[in-house]
């Protein structure tokens, strides 16, 4: 029994030291900004919008057209298709004759886009959480409006982009239904508004988690909770280098970094990232099971061809002729032992992915649009 114990105590000071270096288990409750507490009311309409065509320019696309549950709240192509486009993840194909250009980075998931901007100890602030690939909008309420402005993603050539928000919440105002759930869920004089447009859609999203993973399991003290496998990967995970940016409860450190990705071939222009530096942010490790493919352009399509990519960019090569290796993000140099064939580093990087996450559709949208867009 002294053995016992001494082997349970020895487990879970080896589990402290890993999580004192990568970040602990995601919170059950994430936070929201002063100004825009959770309620029900908000999350009800918040899903509705979500689904609702009616936020597009031409009205046939949704949030949810490109952040579907079916693929983890993400899509499973590598660049999105907005507006004038038909169908789902891969089977979606723009319509003939459109002039709508693709989409030119991936789409992320939004599970756990509540959590965004963690430090290692899961502090955040929720009114100033970074967003998108290139950090350019701060807090999740102002991200929800931003795809309604963009030309390929939910505006199209219906209304000029200084134009947009206005056309749409004209839309709603219009809404016998609208009108009533937004009274309901925000009160005053004129409820139906712009900032109360990204108010409602946060706050749904703010209710899509997953985070009862095999790792969050085990942090919290379930020892069956991940393979012997993924365990070994955990800590290659850490000896290799990984925690140096994807640390933290959502495998972020939320910086930007300059990596030499390859551009996507789809694309008429390279993508120069962030302030044309070709930095992008550290995208969250959780959930990659339903989210490939992978990285900003979405140029990696399993978790073997991540890996190798970064065995190469530890040697200081950088896969983009627009990126000089000197241009590389020196933390990429730190990284040591890299090998693509690497099964227990995939390994654990899948037991960072928690299946029961809500999945549920309304079964139709005030503008009696169909549900999602043209998605079917």
């Amino acid at each position: 029994l002294v053995a016992a114990a001494a082997v349970a105590v020895f487990l879970y000071m080896g589990v402290a030291a890993v999580g004192q270096s990568m970040g602990s288990a995601l919170s059950q409750t994430p936070q929201a900004p002063n100004d825009n507490p959770t309620t029900p009311a908000k999350v009800a309409l918040g899903k509705l919008l979500f689904w609702d065509p009616l936020l597009s320019g031409p009205q046939d696309v949704a949030c949810a057209s490109c952040h579907h549950p079916q693929n983890g709240y993400a899509e499973d192509r590598d660049l999105s298709l907005g507006v004038t486009a038909i169908g789902l993840g891969k089977t979606r194909h723009q319509a003939p004759g459109s002039t709508i250009p693709i989409v030119k980075r991936n789409s992320p998931t939004v599970l756990n886009i509540a959590f965004n901007g963690s430090d290692l100890s899961g502090s955040y602030d929720p009114a100033t959480a970074p967003m998108f690939w290139d950090m350019r909008v701060k807090s999740l309420e102002k991200q929800a409006l931003e795809p309604l402005k963009a030309h390929e993603e939910m505006r199209g050539n219906t209304y000029p982009e200084d134009a947009a928000l206005a056309k749409v919440v004209a839309k709603l105002r219009a809404n016998a239904e609208y009108r009533r759930l937004f009274a309901g869920a925000f009160g005053g004089k004129q409820p139906v508004s712009a900032e109360n447009l990204g108010r409602a859609i946060s706050a749904f999203e703010r209710t899509l988690l997953a985070n009862n993973s095999p790792f969050d399991r085990y942090m919290r003290g379930d020892r069956s909770a991940m393979t012997e496998e993924q365990v070994s990967g955990m800590k290659r995970f850490e000896s290799v280098g990984c925690v140096k940016c994807h640390s933290g409860p959502m495998f972020s450190d939320y910086k930007l970094h300059v990596m030499g990705i390859p551009d996507n071939p789809a694309l008429p222009a390279s993508d120069d990232g962030a302030e044309k530096t070709y930095a992008f942010r550290t995208p969250t490790l959780r959930n990659l099971n339903f989210t490939a493919p992978y990285e900003h352009n979405g140029m990696f399509p399993t978790l073997s061809a991540v890996v190798g990519f970064y065995e190469d960019a530890s040697g200081g090569r950088s896969r983009n002729p627009k990126v000089s290796s000197e241009k590389l993000d020196p933390l990429l140099l730190e990284l040591k032992d890299f090998d693509e064939e690497d099964v227990d580093l995939v390994e654990f990087l899948r037991a960072l992915s928690d299946d029961k996450f809500d999945r549920t559709i309304p079964e139709r949208v005030p503008s009696g649009l169909p549900v999602g867009g043209k998605i079917q």
